[in-house]
């Protein structure tokens, strides 16, 4: 029943990902909400509309937006200072849709039907070269915001953890068939000579080995 709900929150939520409800994306504080651990009134993106629409899901009552979250108001798509781009690609990591395109080096630029205003660029940005720009005027809430954007914003943000998940796995397994590498002829990877401590490197690497076959346990 439980998880049910949190299905059914986390589609009313607007997916835009900012982290402002105190939850590392809107599907984890679908579950908080769910399970009684958040109350309904931790987004600002959608404003008194989600909250209305959280509470008809939940059965709670309407409340105010909570102050501590941030405030309701239209929605912003980010802006990228060609001038002042140095290229070190930090926005695009924390960039939760992958909205905004570039290289190492080379200068970014957002593209905006895809940027849902998260705001989660502008700390990451080292010379602040981003900036917010208003798109909708005095909508807020989910009168700047849509289902179908809602939507995409979902499907890309699954899509980017899918690939940063896929990318930590890969970089796992690389450096684990180095290890087992190293551990089939320790002496030769090393430039000690003491058997003393060959054995203590070789139960350091053994216990790591251990722990990531751990971590890929379900």
């Amino acid at each position: 029943m439980a998880e049910s709900l949190a299905t059914r929150v986390l589609a009313a939520l607007p997916q835009t990902q900012c982290t402002r409800c105190g939850y590392p994306d809107c599907a984890a504080y679908a579950h908080a909400i769910a399970a009684g651990e958040a109350p309904i009134n931790q987004c600002p993106p959608g404003g008194a509309q989600g909250i209305e629409r959280l509470a008809r899901l939940t059965g709670q009552p309407v409340i105010p937006l909570n102050p501590v979250n941030g405030t309701e108001g239209p929605r912003s798509v980010a802006v990228i200072d060609e001038a002042w781009c140095i290229g070190c690609t930090l926005c695009i990591k924390v960039c939760p849709t992958d909205a905004i395109l570039g290289g190492n080096k080379r200068m970014h630029t957002v593209i905006e039907p895809y940027c849902t205003g998260c705001e989660l660029c502008l700390p990451a940005c080292p010379v602040d070269c981003i900036g917010l720009v208003n798109v909708t005027g005095a909508q807020t809430g989910w009168d700047a915001w849509s289902a179908p954007l809602a939507a995409e914003a979902r499907e890309r943000y699954e899509f980017h953890s899918y690939k940063a998940n896929r990318d930590v796995g890969e970089n796992e397994k690389r450096l684990e068939e180095k290890a087992q590498i190293k551990l089939a002829d320790l002496a030769s990877h090393s430039k000690h000579t003491d058997p003393a401590v060959l054995d203590r490197k070789r139960a350091v690497i053994e216990a790591a080995l251990a722990r990531a076959r751990t971590r890929r346990s379900p």
